[in-house]
């Protein structure tokens, strides 16, 4: 069994929290020594051991890669935080994604999709209107370098980006990206087109819906 969490476990998950939300990044070693009061390495690696265990947290490697999981987040009582990136087009492509390191706390009527290393988008435009997601909606973004065909993905086109169906067929144009709006024309791959992830829901009235 893994056990119940210790007011200390909490301590230093809802120092990671506030971090994270604050600043718009995790807290270095350094920094969660400090936020716990302890002085030893090793004792803060305990306890991030024992969060790891207990599949509150997730790293890789440095300090600044911890995660706090779906679970950890209840464990605290918080609602799940995600990286919000920025905007981007389901119109005509816009300048890519600017990173803006804000994190903001989502709804958790879907909390198992928080477990992926996902992020938020706003969405500009009325492309994909047919697919359920309109001008000003937040999307949830889940990144991955495999897609198949009928994937709603996040494009970049050079210095652009943009939200579309991606489609990969055996007959020409072959592969492109296709809107879910008969305004639009679909837009062909070049050597400049890049996937950057897959969208996975659109948040609707407080509560986010899967995209089909």
């Amino acid at each position: 069994m893994r056990g119940a969490t210790t007011d200390r476990q909490k301590e230093l998950l809802q120092f990671i929290y506030e971090h994270t939300r604050d600043t718009g990044y995790p807290p270095s070693f350094e920094e969660m020594r400090e936020g716990l009061g302890v002085s030893s390495n090793q004792t803060l690696l305990d306890h991030i051991k024992k969060l790891e265990e207990r599949g509150l947290i997730k790293r890789e490697g440095s300090a600044r890669s911890v995660k706090i999981l779906p679970e950890g987040f209840g464990a605290i009582g918080q609602m799940p935080l995600v990286a919000f990136l920025g905007t981007t087009s389901a119109g005509m492509p816009l300048e890519a994604v600017e990173i803006t390191g804000e994190w903001i706390t989502t709804p958790t009527s879907d909390v198992a999709q928080f477990k992926d290393d996902v992020f938020l988008l706003k969405i500009s435009g009325d492309s994909m209107i047919n697919a359920g997601i309109e001008d000003g909606d937040l999307v949830l973004v889940k990144s991955q370098k495999k897609f198949v065909s009928g994937d709603i993905v996040l494009a970049q086109i050079g210095d652009e980006s943009t939200v579309k169906r991606f489609i990969s067929e055996d007959r020409p144009p072959f592969i492109y990206l296709k809107p879910e709006n008969q305004k639009y024309d679909k837009i062909l791959f070049t050597d400049e087109t890049q996937l950057k992830g897959k969208v996975i829901s659109v948040l609707k009235t407080g509560n986010w819906k899967r995209v089909k």
